[in-house]
């Protein structure tokens, strides 16, 4: 480069600088010009040999993203100095100590935060991806000004990326669709928001922006000139009410038109609403929510409203802090428009999202309004333990999720997302209550736990401290706060059980005169055929491993030569383990598998015959609904045999212990006194059995009762059925196949 260009390069990046300190939405002090300047000479420096694809100084990037921080986020002195220098750690010599040094252990915390997001490479299968996006979500937990700052940058990117190969281009716009613009959007960077998801559409689909650009630009005048017809007649009414506002039309974003025409299948020429109009008044506090519905009133006299089409967001802002009034009007020639009314500070709220909420807050500072807001996004992250792909898709689902407003029953007002149950209601409030919800009642009426909550309901909730979460309940919850606290509560139980276990295996090897050691646990395990310490004890607790199974253990240990022999057999690889003539008798169930590879694959239990683990089953391939698993005595198992033999897979249970199951069962007998009460007696008193119906009457002196119980596995099922015999009057106990 010539010496010319050189200076007015310099001159140019002088330029930039002034503008950065101009267009600050925080007020910055004389401190904070300095540090703002300090970070901006170390990044000048440190750039000083690079330069962008397009052929510009790498410096300008920078710039760039300060700028965004600075004004279109709203973040203070300290952001902006972290984005001056967000490449510098990266690209240069100079470490996150060094900066720690020059400045303080705030901003080099942010930059180091950006830094690391920076190095992951992001060229790898989609679940390295999503990895990289739950480090990058993680950060949050450090320091939210992280993801702004990379927000700002990934914008800044998206808006200079002409120069850069087809490939790259789809690839960061699809990446900019998947996670930013959601995250733009939960943080309440609407303005933000809108620009990534039409730049995102404008590499990702070209031919579809440019198509919806042109389109629009034809449309532009009539469309400006049906929004000023509209505006000059609410224009009259506001005047004469004496309200200071201001009102604009905006095209909606390019992106949400082409959502629409996806969605609701329409061309271009059939969304309506194209415009809305955006009426900003000023107001004291006091009388923001007044003003809000005097404009509402004064804009419904003039046009029809759709009551349908009314967000109130002024008496519940959403999560993210929105405030407004968005009313939906029949417009002239029968076309619907959105009026969107909102104060001065709303609107700011609405462009700066988070930055304008502490400006607002009496006496809060940049560092103790971030932590207010930080707890709301804290929960999504929570749980590590889910694999990367699901945690980014599930934290993506509370990004874009629709919001209900649900009512406590004194009144207080809870959010939660579209779908959410009564059940993820009661984790809502405390997870101490969820867990011991025992029944929940909408608007006075008492509903299962899996009813799906509508804005404006009121929701009480019933507890009792013998109540405990159970495996079911994970289909009963769509929030990921109340499916986590449920997972770690269930493993917990099972922990519980297991403890029990132990020290029930313990005393009844007593009786036996063994000692429970590790030895011991060891033969145990392979004894039974089992995997773990944990499936032993497990299986005591439970039930499942009876006195007679462990005096058949002791007697085969006593016996020391067959031990000899035995271990002389599993020490020869050429010899077959001894085969054990009497039937298996712990069932390693967990799941179905198929075929003879032992496949796992989705089904369905059939309801015609509801299998449970441990009998005899098959599966059948379905048209519709994929494969059906039957019992091989269910009704119609030999009509399917024989019709469809082809479409016949062999199945068998593998360990499921730990399953829930239902198995309905068929009393007669005799109707004596106090028959119901021992009945009811005898199955509550089975251990992990649940009673989930009970059926019973009495018809001259024949006691008829159909029970559906809840069990975990044959083994169990059997068991009970046999106490049930052995009640005094009863005649037979079967199983029925149909509900």
């Amino acid at each position: 480069m010539t010496e010319i260009d050189l200076e007015q390069e310099n001159k140019a990046i002088a330029r930039e600088y002034k503008e950065l300190l101009r267009i600050s939405y925080q007020t910055l002090t004389e401190e904070d010009k300095k540090l703002i300047r300090k970070a901006f000479d170390v990044a000048v420096d440190a750039h000083k040999d690079q330069r962008r694809k397009s052929g510009e100084a790498y410096i300008f990037h920078p710039i760039a993203v300060a700028k965004i921080v600075a004004s279109e986020i709203g973040l203070g002195a300290t952001s902006i100095a972290a984005a001056l220098m967000h490449d510098v750690v990266e690209d240069t010599d100079i470490t996150i100590e060094d900066i720690e040094k020059m400045f303080n252990p705030k901003i080099a915390q942010i930059v180091d935060g950006l830094t690391k997001i920076a190095k992951v490479k992001t060229d790898q299968e989609i679940s390295m991806q999503a990895e990289n996006f739950r480090k990058m979500l993680l950060t949050l937990n450090d320091d939210v000004r992280v993801i702004l700052i990379k927000i700002a940058d990934r914008l800044h990117n998206m808006q200079t990326m002409e120069s850069m190969a087809d490939y790259k281009q789809a690839k960061i716009a699809s990446e900019t669709l998947y996670i930013y613009a959601p995250l733009a959007h939960r943080l309440g960077l609407y303005n933000i928001k809108t620009q990534l998801e039409d730049l995102g559409l404008k590499y990702t689909e070209p031919e579809v922006y440019q198509d919806i650009v042109s389109k629009m630009k034809e449309t532009k005048e009539e469309q400006e000139a049906y929004i000023k017809s509209i505006s000059d007649v609410l224009k009259n009414s506001l005047d004469e009410e004496g309200i200071d506002y201001t009102m604009k039309g905006r095209p909606k974003s390019i992106y949400s038109i082409r959502r629409k025409m996806l969605v609701q299948g329409v061309t271009f020429d059939e969304v309506y609403d194209k415009f809305a109009l955006r009426i900003i008044y000023r107001s004291k506090p006091q009388e923001e929510k007044f003003l809000a519905w005097k404009i509402y009133s004064i804009v419904t006299d003039h046009y029809r409203p759709s009551p349908s089409r009314l967000r109130d967001w002024i008496s519940s802002p959403k999560s993210t802090g929105y405030e407004a009034l968005h009313i939906t009007v029949m417009g002239p020639k029968g076309r619907w428009v959105e009026i969107q009314v909102r104060s001065e500070r709303m609107d700011e709220i609405a462009e700066k999202g988070y930055a304008a909420h502490y400006k607002y807050k009496q006496g809060a500072t940049e560092e103790n309004g971030l932590d207010v807001w930080l707890n709301q996004l804290r929960e999504a992250l929570e749980n590590a333990e889910t694999n990367a792909v699901d945690f980014v898709e599930d934290f993506k689902l509370n990004l874009y999720s629709k919001e209900i407003y649900i009512f406590t029953p004194k009144g207080e007002i809870k959010s939660l997302p579209k779908g959410a149950t009564s059940l993820d209601f009661a984790f809502s409030i405390h997870s101490e209550i969820g867990m011991h919800t025992r029944g929940t009642r909408v608007n006075g009426k008492l509903v299962p736990l899996n009813h799906v909550l509508n804005s404006g309901d009121q929701v009480e909730i019933i507890t009792s401290q013998n109540q405990k979460p159970t495996a079911s309940w994970l289909d009963y919850v769509t929030t990921s706060r109340a499916r986590n606290k449920i997972k770690s509560v269930l493993n917990e139980s099972t922990k519980k059980i297991a403890e029990d276990g132990k020290e029930l295996l313990t005393r009844k090897l007593k009786h036996l005169k063994i000692t429970l050691n590790e030895t011991t646990v060891n033969e145990l395990v392979n004894y039974f055929k089992l995997q773990t310490s944990l499936d032993l004890f497990y299986r005591v607790g439970a039930g499942l491993i009876d006195n007679q199974q462990l005096k058949d253990f002791a007697a085969q240990k006593n016996n020391t030569l067959i031990n000899f022999f035995k271990n002389k057999i599993k020490r020869s690889p050429n010899v077959a383990p001894e085969q054990l003539h009497r039937n298996e008798i712990i069932k390693n169930y967990d799941l179905l598998v198929f075929g003879k590879e032992q496949e796992k694959l989705d089904y369905k239990l059939s309801s015609c015959c509801n299998p449970i683990p441990g009998d005899d089953v098959f599966g059948f391939i379905t048209i519709n609904e994929g494969i059906k698993v039957h019992r091989k005595d269910c009704p119609n198992a030999i009509s399917l045999q024989s019709n469809y033999a082809y479409r016949i897979i062999p199945a068998k249970w593998i360990d499921s212990s730990q399953e829930e199951f239902k198995a309905i069962l068929k009393i007669t007998g005799m109707d004596t006194l106090g028959l119901t009460n021992e009945l009811t007696k005898v199955i509550s008193n089975q251990m992990h059995v649940n009673i989930q119906s009970i059926a019973l009457s009495g018809e001259a002196g024949i006691f008829n009762g159909q029970v559906t119980v809840i069990v975990q596995n044959n083994t169990i099922l059997k068991k009970l059925i046999d106490n049930i015999k052995k009640i005094d009057g009863i005649d037979k106990v079967t199983r029925v196949h149909k509900n």
